[in-house]
């Protein structure tokens, strides 16, 4: 006899936990998983007979009890497993699942019906990937006509180019780790032909100075009328102050007036500073909401609906229902079955819990930052997770998992739905007030002000009394640097 501590989970409570937490673009992996693993689990065709729906359900709720096994930590091998796949459950569903997996349960699903799959026939019509820096930069050094040596140079040099464009490693460096025989003298000739060859212009610099003189070069080489002598006398001697937006100093140093000056910058700002970016592949990260808020005039309010996307509708194949209530059948066969069954209704039953839970959570979203989605986010008040939490009966880490990776889309824009929930603070009239909200009043007071004599951050901290909020000089010049806003005496225009 002892007196002991367990902790016991039920693993439909362990997958409820995955399912919530993933995105949709994962979920849908998940569903396409257990598809090609699982033969009891089927797409539900549209008209999917009513009957054999119902007589699904039944079955389902007579094996419910039976589903709800416990988990217990310690007792064997399996359930451990399970208690492990709890600790990771935000690394799991982020590894990509196997590419063969994948495709036999599409052929899988596809083929039964005889028709076209939809997801691969987006996938074949999806641009290729852009080819690395590195491999576009190789083939237009192979077209450069050159002799044996130069062309291993090159293609040894170009492997040191980083993504913006530059070849930022030290000549030394460069000397001693080179597999050939390389002297400074051929370094420096095999560089000069990178930097002529290279497109665009500037590929292969070591500085930011060397980077705009290749492009001011190339620029004259194609147009000769335009010369550029101030564009180049401002990036050899004024590159600092230029930076530091000392145009005054520029102007007295050069003896030009001040229109030149910003005159000759205009110009420069036509050119590429990170040249290597113009290459590299940048295509926009996609982003699919899982909800859609909407307002209904009818009735004044604020409407939430999920958008599933290409989530499949799942349903549990009446052949291996009958298989599985059919003693005449083996047992070991039926054991198999049956497991793949509880399998199945679990991650049915885990998506259709997803969706109430999201729900009810943007519910209490758009209850209580209505403001926001009516004035912007000015509006935006505080809203911690534990008050959802307690409105809603609901644990917090719930709703975390709820909200994380979860977008919705909103009269104002698309919005990462964790964006809703924040500290903030109390105005003087004793309204709440978001650090988001904070921020963007911060935004539109510098956006609004006198370019030729921009505001200090002592400046919008009583900028920002005057709306009500006061808070520290050193948060402003946080949320500044945070909304990448420079300081004052760069922001000046003269």
């Amino acid at each position: 006899m002892r007196v002991d501590q367990r902790m016991k989970l039920a693993p439909r409570m362990i997958q409820s936990m995955e399912i919530l937490q993933m995105s949709q673009a994962a979920l849908e992996e998940r569903i396409d998983q257990e598809l090609a693993s699982n033969p009891t689990l089927e797409l539900q065709e549209p008209g999917a007979d009513s009957d054999v729906l119902e007589a699904d359900r039944k079955q389902q709720e007579r094996d419910s009890r039976e589903g709800e096994r416990e988990l217990v930590v310690g007792d064997d091998r399996d359930r451990a497993a399970d208690f492990e796949r709890l600790t990771n459950i935000s690394e799991q569903y982020g590894e990509s699942w196997d590419a063969n997996t994948y495709g036999t349960a599409r052929n899988r699903v596809s083929g039964s019906s005889g028709e076209r799959d939809q997801k691969r026939d987006a996938m074949a019509n999806t641009a290729a990937r852009t080819d690395s820096l590195y491999d576009q930069l190789i083939v237009q050094w192979h077209l450069v006509e050159t002799d044996q040596k130069i062309q291993k140079i090159g293609e040894y040099l170009i492997g040191f180019i980083d993504a913006d464009g530059y070849l930022r490693t030290d000549r030394d460096t460069l000397l001693s780790q080179a597999p050939v025989d390389l002297g400074a003298e051929d370094l420096d000739r095999t560089l000069q032909r990178l930097q002529q060859n290279l497109e665009p212009p500037g590929l292969a610099a070591r500085d930011l100075r060397e980077c705009f003189l290749l492009q001011i070069d190339a620029r004259v080489w194609q147009h000769p009328d335009e010369q550029l002598e101030d564009e180049r006398l401002l990036v050899c001697d004024y590159l600092k102050d230029i930076e530091a937006n000392h145009l005054p100093r520029i102007a007295k140093a050069t003896g030009w007036g001040l229109d030149r000056v910003t005159e000759a910058i205009h110009n420069l700002r036509k050119f590429q500073p990170h040249p290597g970016r113009s290459l590299a592949d940048h295509s926009p990260h996609r982003i699919r909401p899982d909800a859609i808020i909407e307002y209904e005039e009818d009735s004044d309010r604020y409407i939430v609906q999920l958008t599933h996307g290409r989530l499949p509708t799942l349903h549990i194949s009446p052949t291996y229902l009958n298989m599985a209530a059919d003693k005449s059948v083996e047992k070991k066969t039926r054991d198999f079955v049956g497991n793949n069954l509880r399998s199945a209704r679990w991650l049915i039953d885990a998506i259709s819990q997803r969706s109430g839970t999201l729900l009810r959570v943007i519910g209490v979203v758009i209850e209580a930052q209505r403001q926001f989605l009516e004035q912007g986010a000015q509006a935006l008040r505080p809203l911690p997770m534990t008050l959802v939490a307690d409105q809603l009966g609901i644990h917090v880490a719930t709703v975390s998992r709820a909200v994380s990776e979860k977008y919705v889309q909103t009269p104002r824009g698309i919005f990462p739905l964790r964006s809703f929930f924040s500290g903030g603070t109390e105005t003087e009239s004793g309204d709440s007030m978001s650090w988001t909200a904070v921020q963007a009043t911060l935004e539109q007071i510098i956006e609004h002000e006198e370019k030729s004599h921009p505001l200090s951050d002592d400046a919008l901290v009583e900028k920002l009394k005057e709306h009500g909020i006061e808070i520290a000089r050193r948060t402003v010049a946080k949320y500044r640097k945070k909304l990448n806003i420079p300081a004052a005496r760069q922001r000046r225009q003269y």
